[in-house]
C-alpha cells in the first residue's frame, strides 16, 4: 500500500533499511536508548523515511533516533513518510543537523561570511581558535574572491588569523569556492543584457556588480559596497 506523504506511522524496525551508517559515538546511543526505554518505548521525536515498497522503507534523515530504538531493544517506531526526492532528502538531513550547507565565497554576502565564521569560532568541537571574527569578515569580504582559485590558497595571505594548514582546513569545512570565471577562456561569467537595466542591477549581489565593473574596465571597483557599485555602474 502507497502511504501519503507526511503520513506518521508506527513501523517495524524490520520494516525499515538504514543504507549508511551513522558515525555516532555509542555513549551517545546508550543515552539516547535510556531516553527512549524511559518514555515507555516511544521515540518523540520520529525518523524521516520514504517508501520504496509496498512494506519497505528507508531512513533518509533522523538516523540516530534509528540507532537508538535499535538499542532500545523496541520493536516499532514511529515515522514520517516523505517523497523520495533528492531535494526532500537534503532538507530533512539539515533539518536533522547530519548536514551542514557551504557557503560559497564566489557569491557569498558579508553576513554569510560573518556567520559562517561565527559558527566556526565558536563552535565546541575543533573550533576555529584565534581569528578575530570582524577582521577577518572585513578582509575576506572586501577582497577579489572572484578571481580565487577553488582551494582557496588565498586565505592565509590575507593576513586574517587563517594560516595554511590546521586553519585552513578547518575554513574549508564551511567555505568553499565554485568560481565564475570560465575555465576555457579564464574570464569573467557574462551577465545577461537584460540584466545590465538600470532598473535590474538593484536585483544583483555585490559579486554580480563587481563581474559587469571588471568587464567594463573600471578600476577601484574591489573594496566598493553594494551602493557605490551602483552609483558607478548607473
Amino acid at each position: 500500500m502507497k502511504q501519503e506523504i507526511g503520513t506518521l506511522l508506527h513501523l517495524y524496525l524490520d520494516e525499515i533499511e538504514l543504507k549508511k551508517p551513522i558515525e555516532t559515538h555509542p555513549f551517545l546511543i546508550n543515552n539516547g536508548a535510556k531516553a527512549i526505554n524511559e518514555a515507555n518505548g516511544r521515540n518523540w521525536i520520529p525518523l524521516i523515511v520514504k517508501q520504496i515498497d509496498s512494506d519497505k522503507y528507508e531512513v533518509i534523515a533522523n538516523s540516530f533516533i534509528f540507532a537508538t530504538a535499535q538499542e532500545a531493544g523496541i520493536k516499532k517506531v514511529w515515522c514520517i513518510v516523505a517523497d523520495d526526492s533528492l531535494i526532500t532528502a537534503e532538507s530533512a538531513k539539515i533539518l536533522a543537523q547530519e548536514k551542514i550547507v557551504k557557503i560559497n565565497l564566489a557569491t557569498a554576502s558579508r553576513e554569510e561570511i560573518k556567520l559562517g565564521l561565527d559558527y566556526l569560532i565558536k563552535r565546541s568541537i575543533n573550533p576555529l581558535v584565534g581569528v578575530n571574527i570582524a577582521t577577518a569578515t572585513e578582509r575576506i569580504e572586501r577582497a577579489e574572491r572572484l578571481s580565487w582559485k577553488e582551494n582557496l590558497a588565498e586565505i592565509p595571505k590575507l593576513k586574517c588569523g587563517i594560516t595554511q594548514g590546521k586553519k585552513l582546513n578547518i575554513f574549508k569545512e564551511i567555505f568553499y569556492l565554485k568560481s565564475l570565471v570560465s575555465s576555457e577562456e579564464s574570464q569573467p561569467k557574462l551577465i545577461k543584457t537584460e540584466e545590465l537595466l538600470p532598473q535590474n542591477l538593484n536585483k544583483l549581489t555585490c559579486q554580480q556588480l563587481k563581474v559587469i565593473a571588471k568587464e567594463r574596465g573600471y578600476s577601484g571597483y574591489s573594496k566598493m559596497k553594494k551602493q557605490e557599485l551602483l552609483k558607478l555602474l548607473s
